[in-house]
């Protein structure tokens, strides 16, 4: 309910239809369902998991350990690269806007959890990267990440007004709705410069 996953499905992106014809949440493609959670800013597909399996090793005093592989291994210095940029762009304000907007009452805990294992996964990687602040390594970035916020807020606040309506009334593709909506997912995905 939260993410703009079934709109997808309907909107003329990609060159492959988001679902598999028959089927139940198995027949989803991965690629539609990790844009979803991408265009409400929760990020989810990125990090889930992660911050469960590096606390886990900080739990067990493996902080050493993964600061070694950090400095030693590339492919893993890249992936906590790779998910501190993620975690950076991820806002939790954000995605609660679309949870309250487009979550049932019954629900809305769900995304109070993940909103939490994000906020988890955050100071994992601060704790792990030893800074105060996701890239603070790399100031440039954070910059560009604050100045495209700045556009892209709006944005997300159309868009889950947008989604709302939408789901309350059947519009049809070429509607004004639906075109504006495709215009959201567009620029949302334009200025997060990654679609999941």
């Amino acid at each position: 309910q939260a993410t703009p996953e079934q709109e997808l499905g309907r909107l003329p992106l990609g060159s492959r239809p988001a679902k598999r014809r028959e089927g139940g949440v198995e027949s989803l493609r991965a690629i539609p369902w990790i844009f979803a959670w991408t265009q409400t800013r929760l990020m989810l597909p990125a990090w889930l998991g992660w911050e469960a399996a590096l606390s886990k090793a900080l739990e067990r005093g493996e902080g050493e350990v993964l600061a070694q592989m950090r400095e030693q291994w590339p492919f893993f210095r890249t992936r906590i690269d790779m998910l501190e940029m993620v975690l950076a762009k991820a806002d939790a304000d954000i995605a609660r806007l679309y949870d309250e907007r487009l979550v049932t009452a019954e629900l809305q805990h769900l995304g109070a959890h993940l909103r939490d294992l994000l906020s988890q996964a955050c100071n994992v990687v601060l704790g792990l990267t030893g800074q105060t602040q996701l890239l603070a390594h790399s100031p440039e970035t954070l910059e560009f990440i604050s100045l495209r916020n700045a556009y892209l807020d709006p944005l997300h606040l159309l868009q889950a007004e947008l989604l709302s309506r939408s789901r309350n009334r059947e519009a049809s593709l070429d509607s004004p709705l639906e075109l504006a909506l495709l215009v959201s997912v567009a620029g949302i995905a334009a200025g997060l410069r990654n679609t999941g």
